[in-house]
């Protein structure tokens, strides 16, 4: 339920000079020995602040603070500050997109339904946050979402001579019944640069032998079966069929696009590629022709892919000895193969994950980038390879991000020699490279894979004397620009929709769109170099828009009363970076959409420009928007402050209270949220380690900080109230 205090809120979550998009607010315990503390205040003072209530009775605006998630839900010391002294909660991290989504677009709804259960019971509120961030995003499975298709080639050598197709001579092919032309036309096919050959049926044509396009003889084995294969579309619905010559039956009725249905005389076809793949074996001699019959329906355009259209013998024998058994997987087992290292994991994927989405394929999973050695993945070979013998290696690989990792043969002693280098990137890729024993004990073949933090696929894995077997290579088809944009803007719009509908009733305000800007005041397009594993800019697909459409989506299903915010960080560093956020603002509402608050986040120092401060907080109010402070904290640089510092702390902490009361109308005043609880190492692993930015100190005792936030919340020093000097 809510618990509306309008209007005021302490709340958590970034940093001055960099944001708080790569860091996790999650703890771990550690000894009550390690555990830092602060200064020793003067005894009167700190007698003082030990007689001062709890922080939310020093005001009647609603008063925040960020929280991590496991924290509240299992520490009851940590809980109950939380609840004594504030009305609402922002969780750091367990209520974005990377915490809650998974590899399946599923949200898991689960432990925020649980923590909210626990927040009702207390009578606080919630803050969501957040819903569309570059930062701390299920990046994979949105990557995958618009990643290319990977088309498989062909399981082998084709036996059917395509050369006179891509040479464009039609050497070799009969166009027998050219309808209204049968031509080769550049950049049609399914890939990039690839070509097709287009077939334009007659404007009177009906039977499927009046547009025919025959091939070259295609010599066979008796009694080896064969697989046809190619890939096909058409500029409106049509039909197709092959006929051929040289077989007992030569009108087939196949199971085209191996559905697993029945046979029919015909294909259909459409806008999108489809691969027609049957097999044949009834052949009546030496050799067999096909011809592609199109002509069943008037008026239609066909294309078939050239470099994809193979006749390939599946009972050829196998003339490369592969030294390592179980190289594909389908066993559902990695026996024998094994690994270790860096925390890693190893498993066999689920069935249709292999290479060409078929079979079965071994997963590795490296958890924290290392040293390449430091996670291995390894098979030993019966006997030691020979000295001085050139190997062949191959593997199809895909990771779940750009990544690295090398290959070794190694000895008992540890010794090995190494492939160098290999990159990695997302969709399947067939990698051949040679390698050479230096000595004669070399009995192991290794992945090294520490070095990249992903998740690797890996299939058919082949060590070879010989000549390393390949087919053709697989087609990759990218999406375009407008495809993209359409499949995420899906996806946020369920993620977006889920998450309000879902806690419509719990949540009072959210955190709708969170970061835009560059510090230079521009808006961010998603155009990184180098972004982080967990980093998706919803921007780069949907364009500047993506803010007016995440704004629409959130105050269609939000409670008219809640409050849909837009945050960002260094705005007091940075009056270009302010101003470039409240025009952006201006920008989303003048598409027709509201956004009713702006949010601060002020991750500031002792050393920040107080005259800044004021000047941001001037500027915020002109814009008539409700105002919050979203992620206060004031670091000290020390994990060992000085009573000095600890008295400069609290007086920053006073001055950004006091000058938000003055510079802000109470009318557009949401409130402040503190980021975090305390300085205990625990809180701080990832965030502002040995910084001594909070309220309380490592051992959860009042700072002089908390005097300083009771004192400007108050609007007076609230210590006046107490008898006794104070001792500064």
């Amino acid at each position: 339920m809510k618990h509306l205090k309008f209007l005021s809120v302490l709340f958590l979550s970034s940093m001055i000079f960099t944001s708080c998009e790569d860091d996790i607010m999650e703890w771990e315990e550690r000894p009550e020995d390690q555990r830092v503390t602060t200064a020793e205040l003067p005894l009167e003072l700190q007698e003082k602040i030990s007689r001062y209530d709890a922080l939310k009775t020093y005001t009647d605006n609603v008063l925040g603070v960020g929280i991590i998630l496991d924290l509240y839900m299992n520490d009851e010391n940590y809980r109950s500050i939380v609840n004594e002294n504030f009305d609402e909660v922002t969780v750091g991290y367990a209520m974005k997109h990377g915490a809650m989504v998974n590899s399946q677009g599923e949200i898991n709804f689960g432990p925020i339904d649980d923590f909210i259960a626990q927040t009702n019971e207390a009578g606080i509120d919630v803050y969501g946050h957040t819903l569309v961030w570059h930062a701390n995003q299920n990046a994979s499975y949105l990557n995958g979402l618009i990643a290319p298709t990977v088309i498989p080639g062909s399981s082998g050598a084709s036996a059917l001579d395509i050369s006179g197709l891509q040479d464009e001579s039609f050497d070799g092919w009969a166009r027998n019944n050219p309808g209204d032309g049968i031509t080769i036309v550049d950049n049609a096919g399914l890939g990039d640069n690839s070509e097709a050959i287009q077939l334009v049926a007659g404007s009177s044509s009906s039977e499927p032998y009046e547009l025919q396009l025959t091939t070259p003889e295609v010599p066979v084995v008796a009694g080896h079966e064969y697989e046809v294969s190619f890939y096909i579309k058409s500029d409106q619905p049509g039909q197709g069929r092959i006929s051929f010559s040289g077989l007992e039956d030569n009108y087939p009725w196949k199971d085209w696009y191996n559905t697993g249905g029945d046979g029919t005389e015909a294909f259909e076809t459409t806008s999108q590629w489809q691969q027609v793949k049957i097999t044949v074996s009834d052949f009546t001699g030496t050799s067999f022709g096909m011809s592609f019959d199109l002509g069943y329906e008037p008026g239609v355009t066909y294309y078939i892919d050239v470099d994809n259209i193979s006749v390939v013998d599946l009972d050829a024998e196998n003339e490369t000895v592969n030294l390592i058994t179980n190289s594909d997987f389908d066993a559902g087992t990695l026996d024998p193969w094994d690994g270790w290292g860096n925390e890693s994991t190893r498993s066999v994927s689920a069935e249709g994950e292999g290479y060409g989405d078929t079979g079965y394929a071994m997963v590795l999973t490296n958890p924290t980038a290392a040293q390449s050695y430091e996670a291995q993945q390894l098979f030993t070979f019966d006997e030691p390879l020979e000295e001085g013998t050139e190997y062949t290696f191959s593997f199809y690989i895909k990771a779940d991000a750009p990544a690295t990792l090398q290959v070794e043969l190694q000895s008992e002693d540890y010794s090995a020699d190494y492939s160098g280098a290999i990159e990695v990137g997302t969709n399947w890729t067939q990698v051949v490279r040679t390698i050479t024993p230096t000595v004669a004990d070399r009995q192991k073949f290794i992945f090294d894979f520490g070095e990249s933090a992903t998740t690797f696929y890996i299939d058919d894995v082949v060590l070879t004397s010989g000549e390393v077997a390949t087919g053709t290579p697989p087609v990759i088809i990218e999406m375009s620009d407008e495809e993209k944009a359409e499949v995420i803007g899906a996806a946020m719009e369920d993620w977006i929709v889920e998450m309000v509908t879902r806690y419509t009733n719990e949540v009072t305000a959210w955190d709708v769109v969170n970061e835009p800007m560059r510090e230079g005041g521009t808006l961010r397009d998603g155009n990184v170099t180098d972004p982080a594993s967990d980093d998706f800019y919803w921007q780069k697909y949907l364009g500047k828009d993506y803010a007016v459409t995440a704004f629409n989506l959130a105050g269609e299903h939000a409670e008219p009363s809640d409050v849909l915010f837009i945050n960002d960080y260094n705005l007091e560093a940075s009056m270009a970076k302010l101003d470039g956020l409240i025009e952006y603002v201006q920008y989303i509402e003048s598409q027709g959409t509201t956004v009713d608050g702006i949010g601060t986040q002020m991750h500031v120092t002792l050393n920040t420009s107080r005259k800044n401060i004021v000047e941001m907080f001037q500027k915020m109010a002109a814009t008539g928007k409700i105002i919050k402070v979203s992620e206060l904290d004031v670091r000290l640089g020390t994990a060992s402050p000085t009573v000095a510092q600890l008295a400069e702390q609290a007086d920053m902490y006073k001055f950004i209270v006091d000058s938000y009361n003055e510079y802000i109308p109470s009318a557009q005043q949401y409130g402040i949220t503190i980021w975090n609880i305390s300085d205990n190492p625990n809180e701080h692993e990832y965030w502002l380690p040995d910084e001594s930015p909070n309220l309380w100190d490592a051992n959860y005792e009042r700072k002089h900080a908390y005097k300083g936030v009771a004192d400007g919340l108050a609007g007076r020093d609230v210590s006046e109230d107490f008898t006794g000097e104070l001792d500064y």
